[in-house]
């Protein structure tokens, strides 16, 4: 008997990203993830049982039409969410096959995971770059921002500095919740001795996906916060800069 082929769980796919690593990148957002931040622009894309089942097979057959233009300028194939890191081993199997066609691979990732299993572990290895969003370095915010604490995510960083991983970091900055110095310097601070890091990329907050929670029945808390001002920008820029990383928005 032959097994059945591992199936994923996904959102939604993107063809033509350009914000999510380097070159042009085919995005795969994946279905679920266990933070319920208060800026998420999916919260659709966080039940773990919504979402529509593929296989690796059915999803390289949509990304190879789009080969020749994923392989110029160091572009490739990204796993976002939702939180691809919750489906380990189907991403795991999609990076392989992504492998053989010579296109590059990009974990997009909160880094919540609770134990270093071998998938994880495999998942790291068949990853080209991760993208690390660390929401706030401040447990006690991070909680309330996100609803469980930072541990696994910080743990997680520290892994793959172990590991010497091509990292980016990516740092939301919300306007009230982590604009401020304080955990501007806690980033610094841990990201400091992380030589794997390549750039730490700020994201200015933005309401993009307020409707979606309307759509859902649900408040979104945010809505009267203003994204953030260019000199809010310039200063946390400055001051994790400071400690020795380029760090970008």
């Amino acid at each position: 008997m032959h097994a059945e082929p591992i199936q994923g769980r996904i959102h939604s796919i993107e063809s033509f990203g350009t914000v999510d690593g380097p070159g042009i990148r085919f995005i795969v957002f994946f279905q679920g993830c266990v933070m319920r931040c208060l800026y998420c622009h999916n919260p659709d894309s966080q039940n773990m049982k919504a979402g529509r089942l593929i296989t690796v097979e059915e999803l390289m057959s949509e990304i190879v039409s789009y080969k020749h233009f994923l392989t110029k300028n160091g572009g490739g194939v990204t796993a976002s969410g939702g939180e691809a890191i919750l489906q380990p081993g189907f991403v795991t199997e999609w990076f392989k096959a992504c492998h053989k066609e010579g296109l590059t691979t990009c974990l997009d990732t909160n880094g919540y995971a609770k134990h270093f299993t071998q998938a994880i572990i495999d998942l790291v290895k068949e990853s080209d770059l991760v993208m690390l969003d660390l929401k706030q370095i401040n447990d006690e915010i991070h909680k309330k921002l996100t609803g469980i604490s930072n541990r696994y995510s910080i743990d997680f960083a520290k892994y793959l500095h172990q590991q010497n991983k091509r990292t980016w970091i990516r740092y939301v900055i919300v306007p009230g919740w982590s604009d401020d110095n304080a955990s501007a310097h806690l980033l610094g601070q841990l990201t400091a001795p992380m030589d794997n890091i390549e750039k730490i990329e700020l994201l200015p907050f933005h309401t993009l996906g307020a409707h979606k929670w309307k759509e859902l029945g649900w408040k979104f808390e945010l809505e009267d916060v203003k994204p953030p001002s260019t000199e809010t920008m310039d200063r946390i820029q400055a001051i994790i800069a400071s400690y020795g990383h380029t760090v970008t928005y």
